[in-house]
This record gives structure tokens, sequence and C-alpha cells, in this order.
């Protein structure tokens, strides 16, 4: 991993800041903020626009913030080194709303091919009737009814998306430098540990395993939009910000 005697930058300081108190907040406050902040499929009732930016900072659990901010710390410190601030926040928020368009993208594709097999009047119910079902910890019995509900209601949290392009950003830019990995604790260059997660993250997407509650495809979007903006970059070199 590459060192640095430097102390953590300012927009990845603020960003473990801001994540971390929104977590706290989520804890102490007697609302779920996950279900208000986090981003509701577009079609749903409990969508807001506000959404796409809010969730980046909500977490679902004390591993999922940990496990993410460390990441942020680890990958994000030597990019922000390099790029300086500006470009490291846009890169950030690039990767994070792409993944969320992907994101939104699979659930499009989904909901559509469950809505083919069900009747209108399904349908309706679910639209009208699903996001407070979902809220007193119930569902549908109708097995369509119930996955529709789920794809609908059931709100994204966390960076996770930002975090994946941060990974592939530091892939490309350093891609011989030696991470360790923890099971099994072996060495194993930046450049093949990327293209590793990133096909099981698209390989567990395609699967779509059932009580599998994470957004694959979010991760597999951070890391695509972040690949097409550092190829960008890449061709204008005249530009910096």
């Amino acid at each position: 991993m590459l060192q640095s005697r430097q102390r953590i930058p300012e927009v990845t300081k603020n960003l473990l800041i801001i994540n971390i108190l929104a977590f706290i907040a989520n804890m102490v406050t007697p609302m779920d903020l996950n279900s208000i902040l986090g981003l509701y499929y577009f079609a749903s009732p409990e969508f807001q626009p506000y959404q796409l930016v809010t969730h980046i900072f909500m977490h679902g659990s004390l591993m999922h913030i940990f496990f993410n901010m460390f990441a942020l710390w680890m990958f994000g410190t030597p990019l922000e080194q390099v790029w300086g601030p500006k470009r490291f926040l846009i890169f950030y928020f690039v990767t994070a709303l792409g993944a969320a368009f992907l994101h939104e993208f699979v659930n499009y594709l989904q909901i559509s091919s469950v809505m083919n097999g069900m009747d209108p009047d399904s349908i309706r119910i679910v639209i009208a009737q699903g996001a407070e079902a979902i809220r007193s910890g119930q569902n549908f019995i109708d097995p369509a009814m119930a996955k529709l509900n789920l794809l609908m209601n059931i709100p994204v949290v966390g960076a996770s998306g930002a975090i994946f392009g941060l990974l592939l950003g530091f892939g490309m830019l350093f891609p011989n430098t030696r991470l360790m990995l923890l099971f099994p604790p072996i060495p194993i260059k930046a450049k093949y540990f990327v293209i590793g997660y990133g096909l099981i993250e698209l390989f567990s997407g395609v699967l779509n395993r059932p009580g599998d509650n994470v957004a694959h495809f979010a991760h597999v979007g951070g890391m695509l939009f972040g690949f097409i903006l550092i190829k960008i970059w890449q061709k204008r070199r005249d530009r910096f910000y």
C-alpha cells in the first residue's frame, strides 16, 4: 500500500466526517433517516430527487460504514494528493452518481420484467400500498407483488459506488502497487485486485441470489464511470481541475 507521511487531505477528511456524523445522527434520532435519505427507485412514491445525493452519506450498519470509510481513507488519500481537491471531489461524486444511475437502470429492467407477468390491478396496489407495508415490516403474500414491492420500495444507501470508483482510480494510477489481502493474506498488485473485484461484483449482480441485499451493479457503476472519467481526463491533459 502506498504510504504517505502527509495528513489526510481536506476533501477526504471532510467526507469521512460527514459520513460518520450522518451515521451517528441515524443512530441517535428516533426517525429512520435511511428510509428518508436513502435512494428509492425513481417511480416509487417514496422517491425524492435529493436522495440522489443524500443516499451517498447514509450507511446500513457499523461494518458497512467502517469498511467504506477505511477504503475512503486508504484509496482517497493518495488520489487526492495526486489530483488535488477539486478534481478528486468531481471524481468522487461522478462515480457515486454513476453508480446510482446504473443501479436505477438495472432496477428498471428487473421491475419491467416483473410487471410484464402481473395484472394492472396488482401493480396499482403495490404502488399505492407497498411503501406502507414495508414500513410496517410486512410484504404481500403474492410472490410477484412481493418482489415488485422490494424492488420499488427498499432504498439503497452507502458510499460504496464512490468507493469502488476510488478503487478503480487507484488501480489505474498505481497499477503495480502491492496490496495485502486479508483472506488469504497474500500480496497482489492493485491492477489485478481491481480487475478481480470488478468481475466478482459483475457476476454477483448477474446471479442476483435470493436474500442478497448488496447493490452489486452500483459497485460496477462506480468503477465504470470512474474508468470513463479517467480516460476523458487522460485525453484532455491541457485542462486541470
